[in-house]
């Protein structure tokens, strides 16, 4: 069971990193599960909250965001949307995969949701997981209590990223 996480300085920069990973990954012909931020320029005004995620193992995008006005301080994230990238994630749980990629474990999985069936289930599968982690205190205490010292750090480099899924 190998879990590798990655946590990088810079708005967006892990992002960047695991879905550039993931590119590298198909290029060289790995079957991967899981999502990835699909990196693309915020408009002017979007307020940089518009995030779709492609969903590794058929390719499609899904907006997990919504947009609640320009005065809102409410959280976008649509729960809805989440719900859609897991279960598209869970369908495909059975197939099989070379690695899993999660661009972010966020706060849905530090409490227990989220896509914390999936990464248990490729770790018991002995898939080799990768994951970005931000830098919230709770979703750090969230992660830490689900893998225990299973976790390896990944430092914000293409290289050791891909090193480490490859083996």
């Amino acid at each position: 069971m190998r879990i590798g996480y990655v946590s990088a300085d810079g708005r967006g920069e892990t992002d960047r990193l695991i879905s550039e990973a993931a590119a590298t990954l198909e290029a060289e012909g790995f079957r991967l599960n899981g999502i990835v931020k699909v990196l693309q320029e915020q408009p002017e005004g979007s307020h940089h909250c518009d995030m779709d995620v492609r969903v590794l193992s058929d390719g499609r995008s899904i907006r997990i965001t919504q947009s609640l006005g320009k005065e809102s301080q409410g959280c976008r994230l649509n729960p809805e949307a989440i719900a859609e990238a897991v279960a598209a994630v869970d369908q495909t749980g059975g197939v099989t995969a070379d690695a899993f990629l999660l661009n972010k474990f966020g706060p849905e999985e530090a409490e227990g949701r989220g896509f914390r069936h999936a990464i248990a289930d490729a770790l018991e599968k002995g898939i080799p997981v990768l994951v970005g982690l931000g830098a919230g205190e709770a979703t750090r205490k969230g992660f830490e209590a689900f893998v225990g010292d299973l976790a390896v750090a990944l430092p914000a480099d293409p290289d050791a990223l891909l090193s480490f899924v490859r083996g």
